[in-house]
C-alpha cells in the first residue's frame, strides 16, 4: 500500500524562501504521519507563471537551488516537486520540470512535453518540450508523471501530435500523477470531470491530479485536486479555493475512497461568489495590501464589489466614498448609505459639484460654441477618479474598479475615470451575472438593498439618463457578447441565432472600437473561459468585422 499526500498549496511567484518553506513543512508533517510520497503542484518552487522573470538567469538559478534545497528534506520520504531548470539539450534555454526526490537528492527530472500556448498560456515562449517519457518505480508502483497539459491532450480545440499519457501506458505505468497549475473559470470543474473520466477510461489507469490554489495577477487557481480510479470513481476530492493536504492510499485495486471527498453544487453562482472573494483576498495578501476604497454610486455594480470586498477583507478595511453630482438622485445616496449600514463599513460623502464646475470653467473658453455632450459627462467620472486616487495615495487604500464585463466590452466606461483602479473585481462578470450574484447574496437576508437591484441602471451623468439610452437591454447585450467573446462566433452566426442584425452590428462595432480602453484597464480577475486581459490579445489598429 502506497500512502500519497496531495499537497494543494498556495505559492507566490518568485518567493522562493516562502515556497520552499511551505514544501519543507508539508514534507515534515507528512513524514510524521507515515506518508510515502508527497505530490506538489506544477512549478511549485517558482510559482506559476513567472513570465519574463524567466529571462533573468538569477531567477532560474534560485529555482534550481531551491529544488536542490527541497530535495535535502526528502529523507525517509519521497516527493514530486515542480519547478524550472535549464535545458541540457538544444532548443529553448529552459524546461518546465517535475523532480522526483528521495534519499536527500533529486533522482529523476521529468520535463513537460505539451506546452500550452493559447488563451492565458505562453509556455512555448520560454520552455523546450520533452522528447520522451519515463516511468518511475517506487515501492512497487510504476508511476508516470504527466505535467498538467500532458494529460489534457484531447480536450482542447485541437489535438496534439503527441500523447504523453499513451506513452506512459505503453511504458507500464500503474498510476499517472498530474501535477498542475490549472486556473479556474466557471464550468472548469465539469470540464475536469470530463477530462479525467475520459483519460482513466482511455488508458485504464488511475489518475492523481494535484492543482495549486491561489491568485497570480488575474489568474485564480482553485485547487479542486482529486484522485480518480480507472472506473471513473473520484476516491478523494479536495475543496476549492483552500490550501490543504490530504492523504490517499493506493493499492492493487487503485485508490481507496476517503471520507473527505467533496461534492460541488451544480449552481455556478456559489462558485463565482467564492472565487471573487478569494480573488480579492489573495491578491491583496500577496501584494501586501490591507485596505480597499470604492466609489459608491448607489448602483448595482459598486454595491456588488463593496459587498465582495467586505467579505474578503473585513468591513473595517473597506471605505466607500459617495461622490454625488448635480445629476445624482436622492435615492442613489440613500441606497449607498443603506448598503454600508448593512455591511458595517465606513461610508463618507464628498460632493463633486465644485470640482466639476471648476473643470468646466477652465475649459469653457475652448468648449465655447460646441454642444454639451460626452466630454462634460466624462469630466464628472474623472473628477471622482481624482478624489478616489487622492484618498488612496494619502490613506494607503487600494482602489477597486467596479466596471462589469458588459460595460468594458462596449466601452461604456470613462478612461481615467471609472475605469481607474488597481484591480478589476467584476470585469469578467456580465451585467446579468451581476444581478444574479446580488440576488444570491440576498438569498437569506437583504444585504444589498433591493431598491439597488430593482432600479433601472443609470450612469447619472446627465438628466434622466438610463443605460438603455445607449445600450441594448442587458440580456440581449450579454447574449451577443457571450457568443462573440467566448464562443468566437462572427456577425452572421450571431444573427442566425435570432438577434437583430443592426443590434449585432452596433454591439460588435462598440466592442472592437473600445479595445484601446481595455488596453489601459486594471488587471481583471478571470472567472470565464475568455476574459479581457492576457488571455485575449487583440491588435489596437485593426478593422474586423
Amino acid at each position: 500500500m502506497l500512502r500519497i499526500a496531495i499537497a494543494q498549496l498556495n505559492f507566490k511567484i518568485g518567493d522562493f524562501e516562502s515556497n520552499t518553506s511551505k514544501i519543507a513543512d508539508a514534507l515534515f508533517t507528512a513524514k510524521n504521519q507515515g506518508v510515502d510520497l508527497v505530490v506538489f503542484p506544477e512549478m511549485s518552487v517558482s510559482g506559476y507563471m513567472p513570465d519574463d522573470l524567466l529571462d533573468y538567469p538569477s531567477f532560474v538559478e534560485k529555482c534550481e537551488y531551491s529544488l536542490d534545497l527541497v530535495a535535502q528534506s526528502c529523507q525517509g520520504i519521497a516527493a514530486i516537486v515542480g519547478g524550472v531548470m535549464r535545458n541540457p539539450g538544444k532548443g529553448r534555454l529552459l524546461q518546465n520540470v517535475c523532480c522526483f526526490m528521495q534519499n536527500g537528492r533529486i533522482e529523476t527530472i521529468i520535463p513537460k512535453t505539451l506546452l500550452p500556448t493559447y488563451d492565458v498560456f505562453s509556455e512555448s515562449r520560454y520552455f523546450e518540450s520533452a522528447t520522451s517519457q519515463q516511468v518511475i518505480s517506487f515501492k512497487g508502483v510504476n508511476i508516470g508523471i504527466a505535467i498538467c497539459e500532458d494529460l489534457w491532450d484531447l480536450y482542447n480545440n485541437f489535438e496534439y501530435t503527441k500523447s504523453p499519457g499513451e506513452a506512459l501506458k505503453e511504458l507500464g505505468a500503474d498510476l499517472i500523477i498530474n501535477p498542475s497549475a490549472s486556473p479556474f473559470h466557471l464550468g472548469k470543474d465539469s470540464h475536469r470531470n470530463r477530462v479525467f473520466s475520459g483519460q482513466v477510461n482511455r488508458f485504464n489507469l488511475p489518475v492523481l491530479y494535484v492543482n495549486q490554489v491561489g491568485v497570480h495577477t488575474e489568474l485564480i487557481f482553485d485547487g479542486s485536486s482529486r484522485a480518480v480510479n480507472n472506473n471513473g470513481e473520484i476516491a478523494v476530492q479536495l475543496p476549492d479555493f483552500e490550501s490543504c493536504i490530504r492523504t490517499v492510499e493506493f493499492g492493487e485495486n487503485g485508490f481507496i475512497p476517503g471520507e473527505n471527498a467533496v461534492s460541488f453544487d451544480s449552481d455556478p453562482l456559489p462558485q463565482l461568489y467564492k472565487g471573487l472573494i478569494f480573488g480579492i483576498r489573495d491578491y491583496f495578501d500577496k501584494m501586501g495590501f490591507k485596505k480597499a476604497i470604492i466609489g459608491a454610486s448607489g448602483g448595482v455594480d459598486s454595491a456588488l464589489v463593496q459587498t465582495l470586498a467586505v467579505q474578503a477583507l473585513g468591513a473595517e478595511n473597506v471605505l466607500a466614498v459617495m461622490m454625488p453630482s448635480r445629476y445624482s438622485s436622492d435615492g442613489s445616496i440613500s441606497h449607498a448609505q443603506a448598503l454600508s449600514k448593512n455591511l458595517g463599513n465606513e461610508c463618507i460623502q464628498i460632493p463633486i459639484e465644485e470640482i466639476h464646475q471648476a473643470y468646466e470653467n477652465s475649459l469653457s473658453p475652448y468648449f465655447k460654441g460646441l454642444p454639451i455632450g460626452i466630454a462634460e459627462e466624462n469630466l464628472q467620472a474623472r473628477s471622482r477618479a481624482v478624489i478616489l486616487m487622492g484618498l488612496s495615495n494619502k490613506l494607503g487604500y487600494i482602489l477597486l474598479n467596479t466596471s462589469n464585463k458588459s460595460e468594458m466590452a462596449v466601452g461604456y466606461s470613462t478612461l481615467y475615470g471609472d475605469l481607474c483602479g488597481s484591480l478589476s473585481v467584476i470585469g469578467d462578470v456580465y451585467k446579468t451575472q451581476v444581478y444574479a450574484l446580488c440576488r444570491y447574496i440576498n438569498r437569506n437576508e437583504e444585504i444589498i438593498p433591493n431598491d439597488i437591484i430593482e432600479k433601472e441602471p443609470s450612469a447619472e451623468l446627465r438628466p434622466e439618463q438610463k443605460d438603455s439610452d445607449s445600450l441594448p437591454p442587458y440580456p440581449i447585450l450579454d447574449g451577443i457578447l457571450r457568443m462573440f467573446l467566448e464562443e468566437f462566433k462572427g456577425e452572421n452566426e450571431i444573427i442566425i441565432e435570432g438577434y437583430d442584425m443592426h443590434t449585432v452590428q452596433r454591439v460588435l462595432q462598440l466592442v472592437n472600437g473600445s479595445e484601446y480602453k481595455r488596453y489601459q484597464a486594471p488587471p481583471i480577475l478571470r472567472v470565464s473561459s475568455k476574459a479581457f486581459g492576457k488571455g485575449r490579445v487583440m491588435p489596437l489598429v485593426a478593422k474586423y468585422p
